[in-house]
């Protein structure tokens, strides 16, 4: 889920550059209008250094600004991801066409549609590309006491289901769990009787059951219920068997509702639209969190107040069982985030590395040019000292003690080291007569 938290930062920032004419946007305007998007003050810029993989800094050729543009592997993917799209557009309609047969009056708000047209794999102008383009399939008006425009299933498409002589699509009311039962039956070989009316149950782990839990759910494994495509309305729903069934109809209509989604996945609210048109509880968390075993809900993100609802079936290690080519598409903006963090962390230890080599290096550089320049403030001293004993044996214990720093050795041996002598016999025969001059020695020689 960390992974999607970043995924939903990406795509806002993605949306905004593709939103510009040039696809580019300055840096000084960045920090402003990421503010819109939910960034803090100053966060937009580390958050775009994050990812050099997807986002691209460059300097304006002719104005010298810095500006922001995707980098190509990001248009890459963008342009895979429309293209897969537009190959799944009869998918599209299926998936519409679902939906409206999900609602027990045959019409879908088009607004909840329009919000989670990603998760439903609808392109941004499904409102032309899939449903003005079937109008044998759908019908669009706007209704008279709100206004609001409505998706309904059109007069024709009513036609033809009762009509007995057209060729009907049986997936369009064949339920995800029917067919999952079916599949269990034959590679498993299970009694029918127990996988008749049951669900797939899956316990995160950790999970205690006792075995009062387990009798419950054995029987509500057996409860009958009505399929979602079902039309319930000329039942009687008022005796406690009927609110049981109603209750577990809920959790196939929830289940055929993510079925049908491109990951398998809704967030809580977006499921929360289609509460009335689908007959659902109105505590969709309370009666989500009855039913561990079909959904996972997660709330990490936007500081838990966001809760996605996964479908447990549908996913085995973290990856989908049945993935498609748009699953795919998106799964590499995702591993582009990936690759990007690893080279961001790893270029701050490099980084970190080189800082700490450079300061040594100028350390002991500094610390060689200190220890020349006071070997060389020695030297000079020693050099024109005067003739006389006994002041040249106090200069000889005072240099003695500066230059046997090092706390070992005689005053011989750090003499021939401060003054760089070859041998130690001249050295030590000048100390026994005294201290003189160099240009004694010249004269002498």
């Amino acid at each position: 889920m960390e992974t999607q938290k970043k995924l939903r930062k990406v795509l806002k920032f993605q949306s905004l550059l593709l939103s510009q004419p040039n696809q580019s946007l300055n840096i000084a305007r960045i920090d402003t209008l990421a503010r819109r998007l939910g960034f803090k003050q100053y966060e937009a810029g580390d958050f775009l250094l994050k990812y050099p993989l997807i986002f691209e800094i460059y300097q304006h050729p002719v104005q010298r600004i810095l500006f922001c543009q995707l980098t190509r592997k990001a248009i890459l993917q963008i342009e895979e991801e429309k293209f897969a799209l537009n190959v799944q557009i009869s998918d599209a309609v299926t998936c519409l066409r679902k939906l409206l047969r999900l609602s027990n009056t045959g019409r879908v708000r088009l607004e909840h549609v329009r919000i989670a047209r990603v998760e439903f794999g609808l392109p941004d102008d499904f409102e032309y590309s899939v449903i003005l383009k079937h109008p044998q399939y759908f019908r669009l008006f706007d209704a008279e006491e709100t206004r609001n425009k409505y998706i309904e299933i059109s007069e024709l498409e009513h036609e033809h289901e009762h009509d007995p002589k057209v060729l009907k699509d049986p997936n369009l009311t064949v339920c995800a769990i029917e067919r999952l039962r079916e599949r269990g039956y034959r590679e498993r070989r299970v009694e029918a009787e127990d996988i008749r009316f049951a669900f797939n149950v899956k316990f995160p782990p950790g999970f205690k059951i006792n075995k009062y839990h387990k009798i419950a759910v054995w029987k509500w494994q057996r409860l009958p219920f009505w399929s979602p495509y079902e039309d319930i309305s000329g039942y009687d729903l008022r005796s406690i068997e009927a609110r049981k069934r109603l209750e577990k109809r809920g959790v196939a209509m929830i289940h055929e509702l993510l079925s049908i989604t491109v990951e398998k996945k809704l967030t809580l609210e977006r499921i929360a639209h289609f509460r009335m048109a689908m007959d659902l509880p109105k505590k969709l968390k309370v009666f989500l969190l009855q039913h561990q075993g079909v959904f996972y809900i997660s709330t990490r993100g936007n500081q838990g107040k966001l809760h996605t609802v996964f479908l447990r079936d549908a996913y085995w290690k973290g990856d989908l069982v049945e993935p498609n080519d748009l699953y795919f598409a998106r799964r590499k903006l995702v591993e582009l985030i990936k690759m990007s963090s690893r080279k961001y962390s790893g270029g701050h230890e490099i980084g970190d590395r080189n800082f700490r080599r450079d300061r040594d290096y100028v350390d002991r550089r500094s610390f060689g040019r200190q220890n020349s320049d006071n070997s060389y403030e020695r030297f000079a001293v020693q050099d024109k000292l005067p003739i006389d004993g006994k002041r040249g044996n106090e200069s000889h214990s005072d240099s003695s003690v500066s230059s046997g720093s090092d706390g070992e050795g005689h005053e011989d041996s750090d003499s021939e080291l401060d003054l760089g002598f070859g041998s130690g016999s001249t050295c030590n025969n000048s100390v026994s007569e005294g201290y003189i001059s160099a240009e004694d020695v010249l004269v002498s020689e």
